[in-house]
């Protein structure tokens, strides 16, 4: 068993690919994925083959990266801004929405970014395995170093995920988009979804001037229509902190979101030049798979 200390990138991806199917013939039948005894490559029955990035991280998105993906820029103020701890509470109730789960669970974070709230889920857990996907390629390759126990792929979450069906017993989607016909699929009967949203009040005093982007009103109400019928809603927490942020952290924050696609550095050192007091405010809600 794998310590939970930093090791070869690539055997993350390894210890998951059993978790994997191939995405060329996803929608003719299901065939796994198996790393190569070299543990440099992915490959399936029918002889598709894909590399391991020498940073750990598979590419298995099947075609260019959107303009809207993560940039590098983006991905590297996350990690300086969640590592520094600021959101640790919200990472400790996504964690403890799965207390539950069996000893030796598999756990998915679709829409990763760093996967730190992964990492943070698999700490402590020594016989648990996570398995992080995002469309950017530059998160895949921050995320296949977040943990010994975690693999990354570069996937999208709106085509038919690179996951075989019934593989996970959670899938988590913090401020990340949801497809709930993926997720429902690559659960385990009685598998949990754990999904994380802002609340109105999050971050309010940096969107007050009107630099961030809102929060849509009706949130919660269009998440519970997309989970209808395959999800019921089992429980949902709060969390609710007041982060007093330095300039350097302020400016991280605003940079690893959407923002962060529209806002240079020059722009966020001016905007974004003292101290800022602001609310972490989201919604933790967990989800038992129906259908």
């Amino acid at each position: 068993m794998l310590a939970d200390a930093p090791g070869d990138d690539r055997r993350g991806l390894a210890l998951v690919a059993d978790l994997l199917r191939c995405p060329v013939t996803a929608h003719e039948e299901e065939a796994p994925l198996a790393a190569d005894p070299a543990g440099r490559r992915l490959e399936c029955g029918g002889g598709h083959r894909f590399d391991l990035a020498r940073q750990g991280y598979a590419n298995l998105l099947g075609h260019a990266q959107q303009a809207n993906a993560d940039t590098a820029d983006m991905v590297a103020a996350r990690e300086r801004f969640l590592g520094a701890g600021h959101y640790a509470a919200l990472t400790a109730a996504v964690a403890d929405r799965l207390a539950d789960l069996p000893g030796r669970a598999a756990v998915l974070e679709t829409g990763a970014g760093t996967a730190h709230h992964l990492a943070g889920v698999l700490s402590g857990r020594p016989a648990w395995r996570g398995l992080a996907t995002d469309v950017s390629v530059p998160a895949c390759r921050r995320a296949a170093r977040a943990h010994p126990r975690l693999g990354a792929v570069v996937a999208d979450v709106w085509r038919p995920w690179p996951v075989r069906t019934g593989a996970l017993d959670a899938v988590l989607a913090v401020f990340a988009p949801r497809n709930a016909e993926e997720t429902a699929r690559v659960l385990a009967p009685g598998g949990v979804l754990v999904v994380v949203t802002p609340e109105p009040g999050h971050l309010a005093e940096l969107r007050a001037d009107g630099a961030l982007l809102g929060i849509e009103d009706s949130k919660v109400e269009r998440l519970r229509a997309q989970l209808a019928g395959r999800f019921a809603e089992e429980e949902v927490v709060g969390v609710h902190r007041v982060l007093d942020l330095d300039a350097g952290a302020t400016r991280d924050l605003v940079a690893m979101g959407p923002n962060g696609h529209h806002l240079g550095a020059e722009e966020l050192t001016r905007r974004w030049s003292r101290p800022t007091r602001t609310t972490l405010q989201v919604r933790v809600a967990r989800y038992c798979r129906t259908g």
